[in-house]
């Protein structure tokens, strides 16, 4: 039976654990450049030295604009390479794999002048009025993903992760909450993802998979559930998405009628069932920080890798503390060697 120490494959990429730390935003940019630091590059390091299997680098936008803050990665510009090179070859050197997630905020960017949206409508009465992009303005953005992913190609990335989840960019132009468009990227609420998936397999060697994270449900009030996240995301899946990391809220204030559940593993059946219907591989995530509890999604074939985010802020060995909770085999850094128990 497969559990949490056992390797794993998606095309090209080959895992020796099924341990995903996800991306997770560092606002740790020092020069507003969107050029990772010497932050960064620990922040990733240590958890590849902590025995995660996949490494996804946090959101990581398409234009200056396209952040949430100032302080975010970008990879509008060749001079964002060579810092991501840096932390992608040492992880490699302790047997982890990184992909990167590439994303626009859209509405969601406080730091933008003026954001931009498929519609003029804000995220809430404390955030600024975004501009509708023009029909044309789209088709151009879909070409800076297509950009972004060329360079994190050259950066050598193992996968490219799409953001197409909380209420960033994509996920607004899905949602009918905030798409309000009345020309072809309003008739057909996937074509926008479905032109960036295109554009970025385009890109990407054809071994190298595409993920795509997706909030598989809206807590708000007139907000998609998971028949229509899996509609969707079938649509995804037919463009080139070759696995799902399923997450889920985001998009508009949080109604309490749908106050997302605070227990852990309550994402957990999203996931499954984007899995059962599509059956294509899922990354589970959320409060999944228990040794126990992820092996167990594992194993129960809930989720094909489980991400674990606040556990490994906490923790960066997180992954090395779990193996030898669980039982199982890990490589453990000789250093490290007397501070866990031997077999």
């Amino acid at each position: 039976m497969d559990h949490l120490f056992s390797s794993y494959q998606l095309k090209g990429l080959k895992l020796k654990n099924r341990v995903v730390m996800p991306p997770m935003c560092q606002y740790s940019v020092t020069n507003k450049d969107g050029i990772a630091t010497d932050w960064h590059y620990l922040h990733y390091v240590s958890r590849a030295i902590g025995g995660a299997g996949f490494i996804i680098i946090e959101m990581t936008d398409v234009e200056p604009d396209g952040r949430i803050t100032d302080y975010d990665l970008g990879l509008w510009s060749d001079d964002q390479i060579p810092a991501l090179t840096r932390i992608v070859d040492a992880c490699h050197q302790y047997g982890a794999k990184v992909g990167i997630q590439i994303a626009h905020a859209g509405r969601k960017a406080e730091d933008a002048a003026v954001p931009v949206a498929p519609s003029a409508i804000p995220f809430d009465n404390k955030s600024k009025t975004p501009r509708a992009l023009s029909t044309e303005e789209v088709q151009e953005m879909v070409e800076k993903f297509r950009f972004a992913v060329r360079r994190a190609v050259k950066a050598g990335m193992d996968a490219i992760e799409i953001h197409g989840a909380h209420g960033y960019l994509i996920h607004q132009f899905h949602s009918p909450l905030t798409n309000k468009r009345t020309d072809e990227y309003g008739k057909e609420l996937t074509k926008f993802g479905k032109e960036v998936i295109q554009a970025a397999k385009s890109e990407m060697p054809s071994d190298m998979p595409l993920i795509m994270r997706i909030s598989a449900k809206e807590y708000v009030e007139g907000g998609y559930g998971i028949e229509e996240s899996i509609e969707f995301s079938r649509e995804y899946q037919k463009a080139g998405v070759n696995a799902f990391h399923v997450s889920a809220g985001g998009e508009g204030p949080i109604a309490a009628a749908g106050k997302p559940g605070t227990h852990v593993a309550y994402q957990v059946p999203l996931a499954r069932e984007i899995k059962k219907a599509l059956n294509i591989p899922v990354i589970a995530v959320g409060r999944l920080d228990e040794p126990a509890l992820a092996n167990a999604i594992i194993g129960n074939e809930d989720a094909d890798l489980v991400a674990v985010g606040r556990g490994m802020l906490r923790n960066p060995y997180w992954t090395l503390e779990a193996a030898a909770k669980l039982n199982k085999e890990i490589t453990i850094p000789k250093q490290y060697e007397t501070g866990f128990p031997k077999k």
